[in-house]
């Protein structure tokens, strides 16, 4: 089953970008923000896009590649190397979109399984968690993001290149031959959001100490949009 997003006329917009949500944010959020596909519609709003959800979490998939212009993997709780069940099929359908050329963007475990899939690595990182505020280099620009990840991609796929980082991620954002543009951090997690988050999953997950530091700086302005523009851009070069 697909979901169109409900406050999108099916006729407003020529662009259809294909949603692979590949987790659920917690229930007591999701009353109150919405899903994490939610938060990309509005994070992409005024773009000219359109917006399909395929919750492969929930082993819901697109038929094919060609059902929609682009492709956009969100986040996730999951690891991208657990034994879920619908893993596998998620990886060969991200072979079979850079077969065909699609654009495709991956947000922090889309980032992940799009490098799994394409031949990288990604590990539990032994220096521990990226939690709210992070700035980083993207093609050589300061940007500044919120994030939320102990995973991450420790060996490059072939085919990829590394467009961002900082000290802690050396591999924050990557760029397959401009088909698919992939980033560690989260360009759709507000500071009310992330606030919720860490209420809800941060308490006993991530150390008292990341968390506190996180919450400290939850106000201070960070560059989604910047990246959110990219993301448009790169996602209509499909249409």
């Amino acid at each position: 089953m697909t979901v169109p997003h409900p406050s999108l006329s099916p006729n407003d917009e020529a662009i259809t970008i294909g949603i692979l949500l590949c987790g659920h944010a917690p229930e007591d959020i999701a009353a109150d923000m919405g899903n994490y596909d939610d938060m990309f519609v509005d994070l992409l709003k005024g773009h000219g896009l359109r917006f399909r959800t395929y919750a492969v979490v929930d082993n819901q998939f697109p038929d094919s590649v060609e059902e929609c212009d682009g492709w956009l993997i969100t986040g996730s709780k999951h690891g991208a190397y657990e034994p879920h069940s619908w893993i596998p099929p998620l990886e060969k359908f991200i072979r079979d979109v850079y077969a065909d050329g699609r654009p495709m963007v991956g947000i922090c475990f889309g980032h992940q399984i799009i490098a799994q899939a394409l031949g990288g690595t990604v590990e539990k990182y032994s220096k521990g968690w990226a939690v709210g505020r992070q700035d980083y280099l993207i093609d050589g620009q300061p940007i500044a993001l919120n994030a939320w990840h102990q995973d991450q991609v420790t060996k490059v796929p072939p085919g990829a290149t590394v467009i961002g980082q900082n000290a802690f991620c050396d591999n924050a954002a990557l760029l397959y031959d401009n088909r698919i543009l992939t980033v560690q951090p989260h360009p759709e997690h507000t500071a009310a959001f992330f606030e919720r988050l860490a209420e809800s999953r941060g308490r006993g997950l991530v150390p008292d100490e990341v968390l506190d530091e996180a919450i400290a700086r939850m106000d201070e302005p960070t560059q989604h949009q910047t990246v959110a523009d990219r993301m448009a851009a790169f996602l209509k070069r499909g249409a």
